[in-house]
Formats: C-alpha cells, sequence, structure tokens
C-alpha cells in the first residue's frame, strides 16, 4: 500500500503543471512612423468625437473616455461636469491643423506628438448663448501630447499647451 501511494505521489508530481514562461514584451507597432499614425488616428477620433459632445448629455461623452486614459481623462471628465454645472454649452467645432511625432522608441508604450489646433471656430457659452472664453484666447493651440498604449492601443494620456511649438494662427 505505501509503495503503491508513493508511486502514486511520483505519478502526480510529474504530471503537475510546469510554470508558464513569462512572455516576452513584443513591441504594438513594428516602427515609429507607425506607432505615430496610430495616435493620429487616435486623435483625429478624439477630435471629432469632441466636435460632437453635448455637454448636458454625458453619453455623449464615453466616445471621448474610450480614447483616453490617466490625466488627461480626468480632467476631460471634470471639465464636462464643471460646464455641465454650470449650465454652459459648446459650439463650433475644432479642426486639427497639424500632426507630428515627437518622440517614442522601442517598445512604442509611450508615444509623445505635437498637435496644432485650431479652435477660431468653437466657443463656450453660457445659458443666454453669450462666450464665456476670454476675448485674448487665441486661435490655434499648440498641444504636446503623450499617449500610453494600451493592449495595443494608443491612448490619449496627458497634454500640455506648448508655446513654442510654432503652430501658425490663422
Amino acid at each position: 500500500m505505501l509503495v503503491a501511494l508513493a508511486a502514486a505521489g511520483v505519478m502526480l508530481s510529474g504530471c503537475s503543471p510546469s510554470p508558464e514562461p513569462s512572455p516576452t514584451p513584443t513591441a504594438a507597432f513594428a516602427s515609429e512612423e507607425e506607432a505615430f499614425a496610430a495616435a493620429e488616428e487616435v486623435y483625429r477620433a478624439y477630435n471629432d468625437a469632441l466636435n460632437d459632445v453635448d455637454v448636458n448629455d454625458p453619453s455623449t461623452h464615453e466616445a471621448l473616455y474610450i480614447l483616453t486614459s490617466g490625466d488627461f481623462q480626468a480632467a476631460d471628465r471634470k471639465a464636462f461636469s464643471e460646464l455641465r454645472a454650470e449650465n454652459y454649452s459648446l459650439k463650433g467645432e475644432t479642426r486639427i491643423t497639424k500632426f507630428e511625432g515627437v518622440a517614442s522608441e522601442k517598445p512604442y508604450d509611450e508615444i509623445v506628438t505635437l498637435v496644432c489646433l485650431d479652435v477660431s471656430d468653437s466657443d463656450v457659452v453660457d445659458e443666454s448663448g453669450v462666450s464665456v472664453v476670454p476675448a485674448d484666447r487665441p486661435d490655434v493651440d499648440a498641444i504636446r501630447v503623450t499617449f500610453r498604449v494600451i493592449e495595443g492601443t494608443p491612448l490619449i494620456d496627458h497634454a500640455d499647451r506648448d508655446e513654442s511649438a510654432g503652430c501658425v494662427t490663422s
């Protein structure tokens, strides 16, 4: 009986699964150019979704949130909440006039870009339709945008104005 138990123990230990090998991280993109192109596609989709947002209809915000993460998404959520609380509305559209890759290195899990955004045809207005945007707002914003690649998709994670970017005003 002891021999049978010992034999069974040996057999079971020989059949136990060996630990799975750790996967080797692979780059989501084959090249920096491919990473920049994917980031541009995401930013253009974000801009299109932003142009369709109704501040007072949170369901329209979801199209933005699926393209964002981190600081950027938190800032959007806060901004829309504040705009809704003030009963403000977004009017007009923004246009991307320049999108340029700045930096990314293998495995391309972070992508930094420069975006020039023409905001001259966009506005934030109060309940009576009066603009609440400062009169001295430039027509074109230069923005340094950082993307984090999550599950193979670049998501807008952080953005800062970049006055040195050289975006031309219209």
